[in-house]
């Protein structure tokens, strides 16, 4: 389990740079495409960039074409089909100025979509992997209940504890472990002060802060609870 979650943060990494690195050149010869897609969420906008680059050639196919294009290389919905080909042509009709550059960096863009799109894939099938062997632990469905945590996080529960719980004794001694409780700050003179920990497991806190957010959107109670907090200030 903690080899799959590490191999995961390895193939993250390069595809997040891949992200930057395509947004980059794309904004260099065509911002309104930039600011139209979110590449890193949607599969149908990096598609689009496999077949065609600049405003121009956007132009040229117009939407209807542009759609059927679409769904014949992989999207799966005429509907999502029709509204990138709608988004894409729309920012295409607002820039007719030719960069300089332009056929370069069009060229450099069709092949990191191709990366971005074949370590979207990658992760993908190690998530399934992950998934299937956090499912196999025995303490998978009690970790589940927790709010804000599913099979990712807590194959990163796991893979951050060991999965034994036994070994930090007590809850307390778990959420100091994981950063989330303040240690004491005495002195000589004073005592009751505390602050935050200095050494904790930043893995462990990364995936309660992550579930803490989950948590706040999608579990009433916990949205309840941080409505309240918030309003306290």
């Amino acid at each position: 389990m903690s080899f799959h979650t590490f191999l995961r943060g390895l193939i993250d990494a390069p595809g997040t740079r891949a992200i930057n690195r395509l947004r980059a050149q794309i904004l260099e010869y065509f911002p309104a495409r930039e600011r139209a897609f979110d590449f890193s969420t949607s599969k149908t906008a990096l598609i689009l960039l496999t077949g065609y680059q600049t405003p121009a050639a956007l132009r040229r196919i117009g939407r209807a074409r542009l759609s059927t294009w679409l769904k014949n290389h992989g999207v799966r919905t005429l509907s999502a089909a029709k509204s990138a080909a709608d988004t894409a042509v729309t920012a295409a009709e607002a820039q007719f100025t030719v960069v300089t550059g332009e056929k370069t960096a069009a060229k450099t863009v069709h092949p990191l979509a191709r990366e971005v799109m074949a370590l979207d894939e990658e992760i993908a099938e190690l998530n399934a992997l992950i998934e299937g062997r956090f499912r196999e632990h025995p303490d998978a469905e009690v970790i589940t209940s927790m709010p804000g945590i599913g099979d990712m996080l807590g194959a990163e529960f796991i893979a951050a504890t060991s999965g034994d719980m036994t070994a930090f004794g007590s809850p307390d001694r778990l959420a100091g472990v994981a950063g989330l409780a303040s240690v004491p700050r005495d002195s000589g003179k004073g005592s009751g002060n505390r602050r935050r920990p200095r050494r904790y497991s930043r893995r462990l806190l990364r995936m309660f802060c992550l579930s803490a957010q989950v948590a706040a959107v999608h579990c009433p109670q916990s949205k309840t609870f941080y409505q309240r907090k918030r309003a306290e200030g």
